[in-house]
């Protein structure tokens, strides 16, 4: 019984610790850990159907309910909320507008930090279609999504998922 409840207490432990995460990337430098941002409001079902309706052609046609089953291909290297975690891949939580290679403490390939270009929905579509022959030199290991209509709803899923503000 002694070790059961040992085991119970090491478990706890490791939940509330990050130590217990597995780490890919080097972490960030930093003398302290920043302070958690307050969570993110949710996004009513009414607003999120706002800002895809704001979307150009043809992504405001897309299907957010199979974009997020698109992003279940994602979401073992990538989060998206904000301030949330980077995994294999970087934290995509405000990834539109944002220069390819620059998300703050992610070690990027040589090629991406490169790359040079700022993160829209064709360069993310062409970039889904196919990471390596996109961008030559990346460490991304998935394949890609070869079907134009499950990019389409997943770039519209990330649009209204990852803080993208529609122009005014």
């Amino acid at each position: 019984m002694r070790t059961i409840g040992v085991l119970v207490m090491a478990l706890g432990a490791c939940a509330l610790a990050t130590a217990c995460s597995p780490v890919t990337e080097a972490p960030a430098e930093s003398a302290a850990a920043p302070a958690a941002a307050p969570p993110a409001p949710k996004l009513t079902d009414a607003e999120k159907q706002a800002i895809l309706a704001s979307l150009p052609a043809p992504y405001n046609t897309g299907n957010l309910a199979n974009g997020k089953t698109q992003f279940a291909l994602c979401q073992s290297c990538h989060t998206i909320t904000e301030g949330g975690p980077n995994r294999t891949g970087p934290n995509l939580h405000g990834v539109f507008g944002r220069t390819a290679g620059t998300h703050e403490g992610f070690k990027y390939s040589d090629a991406v930090k490169a790359a040079g270009f700022k993160w829209d929905a064709e360069k993310l579509d062409a970039w889904l279609a196919d990471p390596r022959g996109f961008l030559p030199g990346n460490r991304m290991s998935f394949v890609g999504i070869k079907d134009p209509q499950k990019r389409i709803d997943l770039i519209a899923y990330l649009k209204v998922e990852t803080g993208f503000q529609p122009a005014k």
